[in-house]
């Protein structure tokens, strides 16, 4: 592929952590985030993981993660263990993560979901609304992208 330099230029796979793409990423973020939003952009992005445990036992019933970033909290997973479902653990860890959410200013909460699965329907009944629905997404299905403001 010939370069605008002169020469060629190569294009490769780089491992995940490799330290010269994290020194270029650190060295030109800022001042590419500043030409997509037209505006200094602070990213301070965060990861945030739940466990719902059940006091007796020490058993993990279920757990939810989530990242947090340009103040948006973007929803990843929530698992509930088969046997402790429709017992509100779910509910506790998504309004933890809102609150959590919340602490950092964010103003929603977004996930994407398998389009008219349980999920969704979970989702809708704590107060997410369908924002959109990706048609063949992610392995070819339809996705639902669900929004629920904060503040």
């Amino acid at each position: 592929m010939p370069a605008e330099a002169g020469g060629e230029l190569e294009i490769r796979s780089v491992a995940a952590g490799d330290e010269g793409l994290r020194a270029f990423w650190r060295a030109t973020e800022r001042e590419a985030l500043h030409a997509l939003w037209d505006f200094t952009v602070v990213w301070h992005e965060q990861a945030h993981e739940l466990a719902a445990i059940e006091p007796s036992s020490q058993r993990i019933l279920g757990a939810a993660k989530a990242r947090i970033a340009a103040s948006l909290a973007h929803l990843e997973m929530v698992v509930v263990a088969p046997d402790a479902r429709r017992r509100g653990v779910g509910r506790a860890l998504l309004e933890r993560l809102e609150e959590i959410a919340n602490y950092y200013n964010c103003h929603k909460v977004t996930a994407q979901v398998l389009a008219a699965g349980s999920a969704q329907a979970f989702l809708e009944a704590c107060g997410y609304k369908l924002e959109a629905t990706l048609p063949q997404h992610t392995f070819k299905l339809d996705v639902a992208v669900l929004r629920k403001f904060l503040l």
